[in-house]
């Protein structure tokens, strides 16, 4: 019916200019382009009104039920998609009519608007498959999952699709052809989209063997990455660094390369410490009967050392060690005590993780000194929380070693060097 409507008034309207004086021809020519635009104007309006509806109708719903699924619609502009099969039905019904006395520009626009709508329905499809993949992040098992990369295979299996449906339409054969001379350049395409299929297997292999989420912090020195995952896709794994820049790396470098990932870090609630001060050796020696008063008024070391002196004391006697010098028997040293008093520091520390390794060890000596490292967790994984509670920790002891006549090493400056000459002068 609608059809007969469109004809009758493009008669009409070409019986009223013939009726102005207009030639034949020119009559037509100027009745094709007022029909043209007509047309124009209500594809443009009735596109309008129908996504105007459909916005409305997803909001309503959306105010009601506050389902996820619809808000994800309106995100994802599954209504303007949707609207933009009204133009085409009119489009398809008026064409005809419009260009009939032009059937080559008929038939033209014809293949355009097939064309379109095998465009309009792959968008629809991807908005809905986005619409699933968002609703998926969400689920707390695919939390941390790259539900990107499944989408990018999704969306070139789409296109593919699409391809050889148009290439069906503009060329009337089947779709069998289109395969056959893809099989001839097969060869050529997997070069071309050896990154993707590469890319594609990575995304698997690191799905499967859960190597790497959205979310986790990586450290690669080779791209210079070091900061959290945004997002991983077919080809590229985007990292927003500490620096707030973003550095892409290959996807397949997840499975061919070297990278830390420390979520087992986040995951565990404490953050290692590890680090050292270097003590100069000439300044380590035996302590003294006199001296041990004085580090038993040290708080943390005083039960330490009233039972260690005993131990001590219990077997210099049993062996008849010789105490008029001090290298016989056992003796406690300053830097043992100093040892000692860290690891009680550390433990008693309201910023380091009771339930993680704690441990002050001695390692080899170097030239610079006699390195006694500090291994302890910090009880959070908040990085600027870290650092204060590794620098207070090492603040105070540097300040403490004095108090054991420990001397830390550092090397000397030229103040220190001009400091020293003209003390000497």
């Amino acid at each position: 019916m609608e059809h007969n409507y469109l004809q009758d008034f493009s008669r009409i309207s070409l019986a009223f200019f013939k009726g102005l004086g207009l030639s034949t021809n020119t009559a037509t020519l100027v009745n094709t382009f007022v029909l043209l635009a007509l047309t124009i104007a209500i594809t443009y309006l009735i596109h309008y009104v129908v996504k105007r509806i459909l916005r409305l109708i997803v909001i309503q719903t959306i105010r009601k039920t506050d389902l996820a699924f619809f808000k994800y619609l309106l995100e994802n502009k599954i209504p303007h998609y949707l609207s933009l099969i009204a133009p085409l039905i009119v489009l398809y019904l008026a064409m005809p009519v419009v260009f009939h006395d032009y059937p080559q520009f008929a038939k033209l626009l014809k293949v355009l608007c097939d064309i379109y709508l095998v465009i309009v329905v792959i968008w629809i499809i991807m908005a809905f498959i986005k619409v699933g993949g968002d609703l998926l992040k969400e689920s707390p098992g695919f939390r941390g999952k790259p539900i990107d990369s499944y989408l990018q295979v999704i969306r070139i299996i789409l296109y593919l699709m699409g391809t050889v449906v148009l290439f069906s339409n503009l060329t009337g054969k089947s779709p069998v052809a289109f395969f056959t001379a893809m099989g001839a350049i097969s060869a050529v395409l997997l070069l071309m989209f050896k990154d993707t299929i590469m890319g594609f297997v990575a995304s698997i292999q690191v799905t499967t063997n859960d190597i790497v989420r959205i979310g986790d912090w990586i450290t690669m020195p080779k791209y210079g990455a070091d900061g959290d995952i945004l997002e991983i896709n077919l080809t590229t794994v985007k990292v927003q660094n500490f620096d707030k820049t973003i550095t892409t790396i290959p996807t397949y470098s997840l499975i061919s390369d070297s990278f830390q990932n420390w979520r087992g870090m986040r995951q565990s609630g404490g953050r290692r410490i590890k680090r050292a001060v270097y003590i100069k050796q000439s300044s380590i020696h035996f302590v003294k009967q006199d001296e041990l008063e004085r580090f038993e008024k040290i708080q943390l070391l005083a039960p330490y050392i009233q039972h260690r002196q005993k131990d001590i004391e219990k077997h210099n006697q049993r062996i008849g060690a010789d105490k008029s010098l001090l290298i016989n028997g056992r003796n406690l040293t300053n830097a043992g005590l100093f040892r000692k008093y860290i690891d009680s520091y550390i433990s008693n520390h309201s910023g380091t993780n009771k339930k993680m390794n704690i441990m002050v060890r001695q390692l080899a000596p170097t030239p610079q000194g006699l390195p006694i490292e500090v291994y302890v967790f910090a009880n959070t994984i908040v990085w600027a929380e870290y650092e204060y509670i590794m620098a207070d920790i090492f603040d105070h002891i540097i300040a403490a070693a004095p108090y054991f006549d420990l001397q830390v090493y550092e090397m000397e400056g030229s103040g220190d060097i001009k400091h020293v000459e003209m003390r000497n002068i």
